[in-house]
């Protein structure tokens, strides 16, 4: 599975930093995923290996700018592209209408099949690869987050004790792998002696913006990657003079340690961090690990990720 970070900042666009979007890949898949899509999200595509022409889901967490401008350019661009494979817009509730207006108005043929699917909390959605609940959010509008749990790969045969005991690769290793048995040669080949143990399918959050990030209760529990916005630390946040429904960096990785999470990319982060900013973004990283003893990562603009079978995460 691997992450693509097309867009890291919090609220605007800085001269390292673009605005909220994430592509997501299953391992052999010939299609891939976006979650948000804020501003001048397709010119980061460009410099990134996912293509729009592959694109076949949009989620969006919720509907402020920094996380659906780059909606109406991106849409365009791909009839432009001749990428006409049909494409769904997953969205809360107002996306329909959103995109409805702008192509609407701006008179923007797309040439291919859009669906948009406007979501509430609870829903679940069934793809060829994994499944995906949305869950509800603490901030100034509905925002949500998705957990994403990959398929159990649970027909693996044991080929190797197949060939042992006299049964070559064939058309009955399809049988064996639903649940039949099959004969071969006057021996019976049952098929709970060849299957291996089920390879247990990886578990994600991508969230959307949070001032709370243990509203996710048990759904931390044991996940293997948490993607999360960690806009400031808690000094910062201490010293606003208005305060904003975002996460702190102390309150992530304080929830990160209860509920046992695996990993935890931090993302939408505030401008103030960075070589341009008054803070260094190891400020972000050192308050996460100061709570918790799993794998920190602070994701910069084009940052690719592999989450591996087994939980672990590597910084491609």
């Amino acid at each position: 599975m691997k992450l693509t970070f097309l867009g890291t900042s919090a609220g605007k666009p800085t001269k390292e930093r673009n605005v909220s979007a994430l592509a997501l890949e299953f391992d052999q898949d010939n299609k891939w995923y976006l979650f948000d899509c804020g501003e001048a999200t397709q010119h980061q595509l460009l410099r990134t290996r996912p293509s729009v022409g592959k694109l076949s889901a949009i989620f969006i967490t919720h509907l402020h700018g920094d996380h659906i401008f780059g909606l109406p350019g991106l849409l365009s661009s791909k009839r432009l592209d001749g990428a006409l494979r049909p494409l769904t817009v997953y969205g809360p509730e107002g996306i329909r209408k959103y995109l409805a207006c702008i192509i609407d108005l701006s008179y923007d043929y797309l040439g291919y099949e859009l669906k948009i699917v406007e979501f509430k909390a609870g829903d679940t959605f069934v793809f060829d690869r994994f499944s995906m609940t949305v869950l509800p959010l603490v901030h100034s509008i509905e925002s949500f987050a998705f957990y994403l749990k990959e398929n159990d790969i649970s027909n693996r045969l044991d080929e190797a004790k197949l060939r042992a005991d006299g049964l070559e690769p064939s058309p009955l290793y399809g049988e064996l792998q639903k649940g039949r048995s099959v004969t071969f040669e006057g021996r019976v080949y049952a098929p709970e002696t060849y299957m291996l143990e089920p390879v247990i399918g990886r578990k994600s959050i991508i969230a959307g913006d949070n001032a709370e990030p243990a509203v996710l209760g048990s759904r931390l529990d044991g996940l293997d990657l948490l993607v999360h916005e960690s806009t400031y630390t808690q000094e910062v946040y201490d010293g606003l003079g208005e305060k904003l429904l975002h996460t702190t960096a102390r309150d992530l990785g304080r929830a990160a340690q209860q509920g046992g999470v695996k990993n935890v990319i931090a993302t939408h982060i505030s401008p103030r961090y960075g070589p341009h900013g008054t803070h260094s973004i190891e400020a972000i990283r050192d308050e996460i690990k100061a709570q918790y003893a799993g794998g920190v990562f602070t994701a910069e603009d084009f940052d690719v990720y592999a989450l591996r079978r087994g939980g672990t995460v590597e910084k491609l």
